[in-house]
């Protein structure tokens, strides 16, 4: 009688052990979750653009950009951190920045161009492909310097979407109709896709884990304003925020490059 306890112990820590295995914790979808409503945003700003209502076709890049840069940091802060989160995360990238914001541009102001206007849009979205490629592969590296990481190199495909969309919100805002001068849209359109696969470093925030005590009040506040801003005044503030990422370009190469002299 007394052999059979052991047994019937252990047979039960096995069938405990075999219900646990089936289960999977939720924490580790819901960063998945994030990226597939981003995902829906894309495609339905796709549908949006193809009924002419190009304004909220924006506006679900814009969102969808935002939850882009939100959802690896919440699955680095759940631990929920996945090469499958990692491979749709680079799909939906291509589809909510490399396809839906140029279609978008092409169908508001370039289909007049024929056949050079389509060719332009396939050389973006081209890419936009190759540099996600890159940036996968990038990120294989296990021995990069820890600096580093503070940098991308070339435009990243989110920021890419937002610079190609950069005549819509000049038009929408009432300062410029670039519709009617197309070639500056496809010079535009070509500017951001050579710049995602260049070698330029940019800013990454992605690296930046830590600020000084001091700045955290002038950060919530700066990130508030900004808040208030989109809200408030949204063409404006996607002009302003193109025109200053355009600007600092030379700024992060510098910075870079001082850090990599050492």
């Amino acid at each position: 009688m007394s052999e059979n306890k052991p047994k019937e112990a252990t047979r039960r820590q096995r069938v405990a052990e075999s219900l646990k295995s089936r289960r999977f914790p939720v924490r580790r979808i819901i960063p998945n979750m994030v990226t597939l409503l981003a995902l829906c945003l894309g495609l339905t700003a796709v549908r949006q653009g193809l009924e002419g209502r190009f304004e909220l076709a924006v506006m679900c890049i814009v969102i969808a950009g935002f939850l882009d840069a939100f959802d690896g940091r919440l699955a680095r802060l759940l631990k929920a951190e996945s090469p499958l989160g990692a491979q749709l995360d680079s799909l939906t990238d291509f589809v909510n920045f490399g396809i839906a914001p140029v279609l978008l541009v092409y169908l508001w102001a370039l289909q007049s161009t024929g056949r050079l206007g389509w060719a332009i849009i396939l050389v973006y979205s081209v890419c936009c492909a190759l540099r996600l490629a890159r940036f996968n592969v990038d990120m294989e590296e296990a021995d990069r310097p820890a600096w580093k990481t503070r940098y991308f190199i070339g435009v990243p495909s989110p920021s890419a979407g937002g610079l190609v969309m950069l005549p819509i919100y000049l038009q929408v805002a009432g300062i410029i109709d670039l519709a009617t001068y197309p070639s500056i849209i496809l010079a535009n359109t070509i500017l951001v896709g050579l710049l995602m696969v260049s070698t330029l470093p940019t800013f990454s925030g992605k690296g930046l884990t830590h600020i000084r005590r001091d700045l955290v009040l002038p950060l919530m506040l700066f990130i508030g304003s900004m808040a208030v801003m989109l809200f408030t005044f949204p063409w404006l503030t996607l002009t302003a925020m193109s025109i200053a990422y355009y600007a600092v370009l030379p700024i992060s190469a510098y910075t870079y490059w001082r850090l990599k002299q050492g």
